[in-house]
């Protein structure tokens, strides 16, 4: 399916980026405007993009129903200062509430049930009820048009930030599992960043890795290893080579039971090698791959 944006309808163009670019993180904008009325209300259309200066951006684009813009827009244009709260699971449906468009005399913390909490350097307040918090100023509004659709990216410069004390761990750094982010998809989904479903992947960062053109062709060709697992393999500095002294009962099982059959034999250790990886035992799914090769 291929599919040509330029004829569409601003909400279809929406409907298909929406669901494509995600999981978006969510950006709890709290402004004030210049006679000092409070805005609360979430973006999804925001991210990090330096951090020497530290810069985040957000976008309270033009409305696509009827071409009009949000209060956070105009308060930012006239107090330029936000703090973006960072939405987590816990507080993720009062979140949702607060993007109902209410009116500019409607105070969205009251409505969503949030408490006002003195920032340091900025005007807005904060959201107490936040686990992290970030004190910005806005250095700059950019318009990328003025029809309904149109992002209007305000570009900001994070003063402070404020994180509780129990994300942390003995070392004092953010541990990512206590957390629990939340991201935005398309249309009314959203998805939840928990332990159960977190993972890492090891990028080296001193030395490159061999590259999936290195592998061995026998392995670069299974049909059994998946993209994934050949990444895994090719992220090594330099290709392994036989360890006469590791052991591995299956290995030697496959040996055994398909020692007349060589493509079966290949077939069982490239499973075998698929399991390891899945487990995060790169080294071990080599010995066994170079048993083969």
């Amino acid at each position: 399916m291929r599919i040509d944006l330029a004829p569409l309808k601003a909400a279809e163009k929406q409907y298909w980026l929406q669901h494509l670019v995600a999981p978006r993180p969510i950006c709890f904008a709290s402004t004030i405007d210049a006679a000092g009325n409070v805005n609360l209300s979430p973006f999804s259309f925001f991210n990090l993009f330096s951090s020497n200066p530290p810069i985040v951006i957000f976008s309270p684009a033009r409305r696509v129903r009827d071409n009009t813009t949000k209060h956070t827009l105009q308060n930012v244009q006239e107090v330029p200062e936000v703090v973006i709260n960072i939405v987590t699971y816990d507080m993720v449906q009062q979140a949702s509430l607060a993007s109902c468009e209410y009116g500019k005399d409607v105070d969205e913390f009251v409505k969503s049930g949030f408490t006002k909490q003195p920032a340091s350097l900025v005007r807005p307040p904060m959201v107490q009820e936040a686990k992290a918090k970030l004190e910005c100023r806005v250095l700059e509004i950019k318009s990328l048009g003025a029809e309904g659709g149109a992002g209007q990216l305000v570009i900001c410069e994070v003063l402070c930030v404020h994180v509780d004390d129990a994300l942390l761990d003995e070392n004092g750094k953010i541990d990512q599992r206590k957390l629990e982010l939340v991201a935005r998809l398309g249309g009314d989904w959203y998805c939840r960043v928990g332990a159960d479903n977190l993972f890492t992947v090891p990028k080296p960062n001193t030395q490159l890795g061999i590259g999936i053109d290195a592998l061995p062709d026998s392995i670069r060709h299974s049909k059994i290893l998946t993209g994934n697992h050949l990444g895994m393999l090719a992220n090594v500095h330099e290709q392994p080579v036989v360890q006469p002294q590791f052991e591995d009962d299956h290995l030697k099982n496959i040996v055994q039971y398909y020692s007349l059959n060589p493509d079966e034999m290949e077939a069982e250790m490239h499973r075998h090698a698929a399991q390891l990886l899945d487990a995060g035992k790169v080294e071990a799914a080599w010995q066994v791959l170079l048993s083969v090769v």
